[in-house]
């Protein structure tokens, strides 16, 4: 949540500034200092980022303008925790990013926040931290399935590159240590289930649903269950298609359900339904057929992967919504809650099978209106000032067991591997052959010497030369490998890659592309990964596969001077200072791009600024290990703790202020919206002088790439900062012009106040169609070394708002104003201690803020949601106004023939009270009634009868330093005296 802001206000006095010799600008200033609107309002704060709460009692589809993909959502009965009311848990996938496996919270599945995360790194490997040429882009851990059984939460995700599937457990899904339990194998799009008897199974399967039974104390898997049913099973269904993944099963009324995505041919994302009285179908069947029916229960608009939601009802029931989200690229995907009619035992989700969207739906969960308030202000986005106050979680203290650095051989380093590399040998050996390819020595034309191989007979896309290396290669060890490569007839151009196999699937150490006619070499690097067995190691050549097999799978080629030469070692191993806490608490809205090296980042080395330093130097040898054309990365990419936000749609701005003074040459660091696709505005230190622009990447991505020619600035885009040390930069994100794509604008200030725009939007970045990253774009700051490492800049804050400067809105700080008023009208009597700092705290930054001057609205909006947030959470704890405890009793009697009134007031309370009795027939005031005595009158009527009414009795107390007045009714019988 957000805590304590030091949002820095921008004083009201003149600046000096450096001057700075600024490039071609194809605007100038945009957005003059002062000049703010603001209006008279009461406190009405807007809902959050990430909010599509109308605070109306309705809410649009999808819920989240940000990316929470293959959500599974649990329900925890108010029966069963402490907060006594019915409480909703959600866990989506994250994939690369570190902490990962968010658990995101909420009391109305409409507004969410992020309370913990399931792991603060999936793997200490070399692939999961950006080492050594690997990396886990689009894959890590994938699909999450989050259920509460027992008093216990469980979690399953599988992992695509990191050892399979993972099945972890706590007591406390928001403050407890989660256990890792290894289930030893991959399972796609795990969903775990208990059954009414407890017994664990986790679904999974793409094309086929599958089971596996897990062993009673949770350990790792018992038994087999597969293809329970597949898409063959519903051939001709008109529902059924690709995809056929991310199960999860539910058992509702009698019936087993198993929600599916399907991608039929020709149509749309949807929803399938299954439902059987059995749970593994065909395995419980007399007659071993399928017992699942199925049911198309959603197609529209591409909703489709998620959960199943119970709400309780008042009279004992529940109401099953489906949570689902759709592609709404390049944001992400966006889950939207979706309700559904049930008839027959099977639900039509939306209205009629209809989700338009941004429809509307009413909210299925009704809140007091202070609780509907503080829901949406809570996001999965947050601005920050970095002031080192996040709450502490056990995730943050996660342990490792740092393994020992590994010995090499180095006898084996610096020379050449192969046998024969140049084949001057009489004969081939020890070269052999794969997959029913021919080699021989040819002398008729070779590179170089007196022959080459020449490679025949090949039918396959591996067909061709291999040797064993066995026990010759080195784990973490880097080769440089290369082939000269020359062929005549068929296509115009051949991929060709040098591999290596060591049983666990064809590993790719080089390649390229190769045209007809010509010698042409094939080089690149490799180090060999911690897990390959290299005591049975194959080194071959082979041309790309595909299905069918492309014509190069036939062609007939030579080759010579083959070579894989072992590196010196600067492999880097895992060390404990680059894992263990290291004093710094982020707020859970911050991932790391792959897991950080917490040697080089920190809170506390400046106070109030996030400081990120350079670990080492890029190397432009990281490829995509998920492509099989092992595509480079760019610089960018390969960059080590860059740290990101989600985006947040249809428009986002984000500022910062750097420090660059701590530069080195050769250093890029700056703000970045990101994907594999990316917009950037940085800060590049070369030759002693420091120049700011914008980098844009787009589609469509070579394999092979100029790392430094990609992360050049766009023309008209840069400006030389000069002796400048500080700058400010800001990110206009635009994701509705047009829908689907999204173009960024920079902007950059010395002072914060006159922004000046580099240059003209930049874009588009879309949808990266090879899924290489496989997520929304994301927001990010970074900093890398190209030359040196050692360097370091400083953050100063991150600043969000949903108002770009294009848009041509005056400031506005109206709503700023509202909640400075409203906060300062409170009492602090009304509220608990804690509670009341954490807003005064707030309250602290926003009148800074508000003391200064305001050159962009993120500015104003950043402390205004900061103090919003706190009065929003402050109306759900106030207290109850103090009650002067009073007993009143009004009783009627005849004294000769006149009717008298007795009115008694008992102070039941503890503090004296001044009491004053109101009836039709007087009034009386007793005061300082001490506690357990009581103020009394009888009133002559001065009649003989009376009619039934009431009396009014009044009682004032000072109760623990405030005046306090209750008011009491008491009613009294008729009376007729003669």
């Amino acid at each position: 949540m957000p805590r304590k802001r030091r949002y820095a206000a921008i004083p009201r006095r003149s600046r000096t500034v450096p001057l700075a010799t600024v490039g071609v600008l194809l605007s100038a200033a945009l957005v003059p200092a002062g000049g703010v609107a603001s209006a008279a309002t009461a406190w009405s704060p807007k809902p959050s980022y990430t909010s599509t709460d109308k605070g109306d009692g309705t809410y649009t589809v999808p819920i989240t303008n940000a990316d929470v993909p293959d959500i599974s959502v649990e329900r925890v009965p108010a029966a069963e925790n402490k907060e006594h009311r019915d409480v909703y848990y959600m866990i989506s996938t994250t994939m690369h990013l570190s902490p990962g496996a968010p658990i995101m919270k909420s009391y109305d599945l409409v507004n969410w926040q992020i309370v913990n995360y399931v792991f603060d790194r999936a793997d200490i490997g070399d692939a999961f931290s950006l080492r050594n040429g690997q990396n886990s882009y689009g894959q890590g851990q994938w699909a999450s399935s989050l259920r509460y059984h027992d008093g216990k939460f469980y979690a399953v995700f599988n992992t695509n590159n990191l050892g399979g599937a993972y099945l972890y457990s706590t007591d406390d899904v928001e403050n407890g240590k989660w256990k890792r339990t290894p289930l030893g194998r991959g399972l796609h799009d795990p969903s775990l289930f208990f059954d009414d008897d407890g017994t664990a199974y986790i679904f999974y399967g793409s094309g086929n649903t599958s089971a596996v039974r897990l062993k009673s104390d949770m350990s790792g898997i018992d038994r087999d269950f597969p293809n329970i049913f597949t898409a063959g099973d519903y051939a001709g269904k008109p529902f059924i298609g690709g995809l056929f993944e991310g199960a999860q099963v539910f058992h509702i009324n009698g019936y087993y359900y198993v929600v599916i995505i399907t991608w039929p041919s020709g149509q749309g994302r949807q929803v399938v339904m299954f439902r059987s009285k059995d749970l593994l179908g065909r395995y419980t069947s007399a007659d071993g057929t399928n017992t699942y029916e199925a049911r198309g229960v959603l197609n529209s608009n591409g909703f489709a992967q998620g959960s199943l939601v119970p709400i309780s009802r008042e009279n004992g029931g529940t109401d099953w919504y489906g949570m689902f989200f759709r592609d709404n690229f390049p944001i992400g995907r966006t889950p939207a809650l979706i309700p559904a009619t049930w008839q027959d035992g099977w639900p039509t989700f939306g209205t009629n099978g209809v989700v338009p969207v941004g429809g509307a739906f009413p909210k299925p969960i009704t809140l007091s209106p202070a609780e509907e308030t503080f829901e949406q202000q809570k996001s999965i986005v947050a601005s920050d000032d970095f002031a080192n106050d996040a709450p502490h979680r056990p995730y943050m203290d996660e342990q490792w067991t740092i393994p020992q650095p590994p010995e090499y051989d180095d006898s084996l380093i610096g020379v050449e591997l192969l046998q024969n590399p140049g084949f001057e040998s009489a004969d081939v050996s020890p070269w052999g052959t794969q997959y029913g390819a021919t080699i021989s020595r040819d002398t008729t034309g070779p590179a170089a010497g007196s022959a080459a191989l020449k490679v025949s007979n090949r039918t396959l896309n591996g067909s061709g030369p291999n040797q064993n290396l066995n026990g010759k290669v080195q784990r973490g060890v880097t080769y440089t490998v290369s082939a000269k490569i020359k062929y005549t007839s068929g296509p115009s151009s051949i991929r060709f890659n040098l591999v290596a196999d060591w049983g666990a699937g064809v590993q790719t150490m080089a390649s390229g592309n190769v045209p007809a006619g010509q010698w042409t070499t094939v080089t690149g690097q490799y180090t060999i990964p911690a897990t390959a067995n290299v005591d049975n190691f194959k080194f071959a050549v082979e041309t790309p596969w595909a299905n069918p097999q492309p014509a190069s799978s036939s062609v007939e080629y030579l080759i010579d001077d083959v070579s894989v030469v072992g590196q010196p070692v600067t492999t880097e191993s895992p060390a404990e200072e680059e894992i263990a806490p290291n004093g710094s608490r982020l707020d859970p809205v911050w991932e790391w791009n792959h897991a950080p090296d917490n040697r080089y980042w920190s809170l506390t080395d400046r106070e109030g600024w996030l400081r990120l330093t350079t670990g080492k130097v890029v190397t432009g040898k990281y490829v995509y290990g998920k492509l099989s054309g092992r595509d480079e990365l760019t610089w960018f990419e390969e960059a080590r703790n860059t740290l990101s936000q989600r985006t947040f749609g249809p428009r986002q701005s984000v500022e910062t202020r750097m420090d660059i003074s701590g530069m080195k040459n050769g250093d890029v660091a700056g703000l970045a919206a990101y994907n594999r696709g990316f917009s950037y505005v940085a800060v590049k230190r070369v030759d002693g002088r420091n120049t700011l622009g914008v980098v844009n990447r787009g589609q469509p991505f070579a394999v092979d790439i100029d790392q430094a020619a990609v992360e050049n600035f766009v023309p008209g885009t840069t400006v030389s900062l000069g002796d400048a040390t500080q700058v400010y930069v800001k990110a206009d994100l635009d994701f509705s012009s047009p829908v689907g794509q999204l173009w960024t604008t920079f902007y950059y200030s010395l002072d914060g106040l006159q922004w000046t725009k580099l240059g003209d939007r930049v874009g588009p970045q879309t949808l990266d169609g090879s899924l290489s990253h496989f997520m929304g774009h994301r927001v990010g700051l970074f900093d890398y070394a190209t030359k040196e490492k050692g360097g370091h800049v400083d953050f100063d804050y991150y600043s969000l708002s949903d108002t770009l400067t294009a848009q041509n809105k005056p400031l506005d700080t109206s709503a700023l104003d509202a909640a400075i008023a409203y906060a300062e009208a409170l009492d602090e009597r009304d509220y608990p201690a804690g509670a009341w700092t954490a807003m005064r705290d707030a309250l602290a930054g926003a009148k800074a803020a508000r003391a200064g001057q305001f050159g962009s609205q993120n500015q104003i909006d950043a402390p205004e949601r900061a103090l919003s947030y706190q009065l929003a959470r402050l109306g759900t704890l106030k207290s109850a106004a103090p009650q002067v405890q009073l007993t009143v009793t009004a009783t009627t009697r005849c004294i000769g023939a006149s009717a008298y009134l007795a009115v008694t007031a008992v102070n039941d309370g503890d503090v004296p009270a001044t009491i004053e009795l109101n009836t039709p027939f007087g009034k009386k005031t007793v005061t300082d009634v001490a506690p357990g005595k009581q103020a009394y009158q009888s009133f002559n009527t001065r009649t003989a009868q009376i009619d039934a009414g009431k009396v009014t009795v009044t009682g004032t107390a000072t109760i623990d330093g405030k005046q306090a007045t209750s008011t009491y009714d008491a009613a009294y019988p008729a009376a007729g005296c003669r």
